[in-house]
């Protein structure tokens, strides 16, 4: 038996013209009820039927792209790719009949924002949803999301994962293998190569600054970097010279103040990312110190600005744009997904003028 509006509101006990608001946004309504009553929709796996049919049918051209901050050129180089694509793309020539409109998701690296979107785009039928960058890691998160892509994917709506570990799939995980193709870039390869490179050019005091530690992103290039430590024999220090804060140049400047403080005669420090690593740039120099002579600098991801750093970025590339597109063909059935539904993105070194030897190895 269909859910019908009226069920909705006996479940967020609500009226069911406040579901019609909360539905069509035509009317203010406080947050509090608006969550409630969009969690009874996820709940009773609402869609808008009856009257409302043909505007359902209308929006199944829609495709969403979620990022985290769409202000971070991580997230807006993978989501222009992606529009491009679903834009109509090169392959369709840009046809009409063939485009998408895209609509970006800005959820701010928060987890509940996620699955609101999420929730909104199942109820407006969107043909496909790609999901961008690195996910919370909470068991009670992903148990929620997993459910949520599988209903949209049995629904058929085709999931992307652009950047992110695959879904896990089969019973009582509420998705079924193949229910997303996932395009992994692989930071722990990346990060392990990275960190290699400073060992290889002498450096054995060397801090690493990490992102939120509640990220999947932040840990597999953690594990990376300490990885290559171990291998070493340099992991006993690997916890003290690690500091976790924001994927942002203030968090690079203070973390890298803290582990001066910690490691005073520190010769190299690896960032988690570029931005982190600007602001590492602009610590040591406030400090006096000079890149690479005195302290070496390395970053990840090999954003376009990186090239054009003073000196230029070591940093970890990867294939942003070309992730991006191919995640927009994926989306639009232009392209096979890949063998198992998962293909794994490598991440090369770039070795660039901000790492050097240092002054004296040890």
């Amino acid at each position: 038996m269909a859910v019908t509006l009226a069920d909705v509101a006996a479940r967020a006990k609500v009226s069911s013209a406040t579901v019609s608001r909360v539905l069509n946004g035509n009317y203010p309504v406080s947050e509090a009820t608006r969550a409630r009553v969009l969690r009874a929709v996820d709940e009773l796996d609402y869609v808008l039927n009856g009257p409302a049919s043909a505007l359902a049918a209308a929006t199944s051209d829609l495709v969403g792209i979620l990022v985290n901050d769409i202000a971070d050129p991580f997230f807006g180089i993978i989501a222009g790719a992606v529009q491009s694509e679903i834009g109509g793309g090169r392959e369709a020539g840009g046809a009409s009949g063939a485009e998408k409109l895209a609509v970006v998701c800005n959820t701010g690296g928060s987890p509940e924002r996620e699955l609101t979107y999420l929730t909104l785009l199942q109820r407006q039928r969107a043909a496909a949803v790609v999901l961008t960058g690195g996910a919370a890691e909470d068991a009670e998160y992903a148990a929620a999301v997993t459910q949520k892509l599988g209903r949209l994917a049995a629904s058929g709506t085709r999931i992307v994962l652009c950047g992110r570990p695959p879904l896990p799939s089969g019973p009582g995980t509420g998705a079924e293998p193949g229910a997303a193709a996932t395009l992994a870039f692989d930071n722990r390869g990346g990060a392990r190569r990275l960190t290699e490179h400073l060992i290889a050019l002498g450096h054995r005091r060397m801090g690493y600054i990490a992102g939120p530690a509640d990220r999947t992103t932040t840990r597999h290039r953690l594990e990376g970097h300490r990885a290559a430590l171990e291998a070493a024999g340099l992991g006993d220090s690997a916890d003290r010279l690690t500091v976790h804060g924001s994927y942002d140049r203030s968090s690079g400047y203070d973390a890298t103040l803290e582990l001066l403080r910690r490691q005073p005669d520190l010769t190299a420090i690896a960032a988690a990312n570029d931005t982190i690593a600007l602001g590492v740039c602009a610590a040591l120099r406030d400090r006096g110190l000079r890149i690479p002579q005195e302290v070496s600098v390395a970053g990840f991801d090999d954003l376009p600005f990186s090239v054009d750093a003073v000196p230029a970025l070591t940093t970890v590339r990867l294939p942003l744009y070309e992730a991006g597109a191919r995640a927009g063909r994926l989306a639009m059935a232009r392209e096979t997904p890949p063998p198992g539904g998962v293909a794994t993105i490598r991440a090369d070194l770039m070795a660039r003028a901000s790492t050097a030897p240092p002054p004296t190895a040890s």
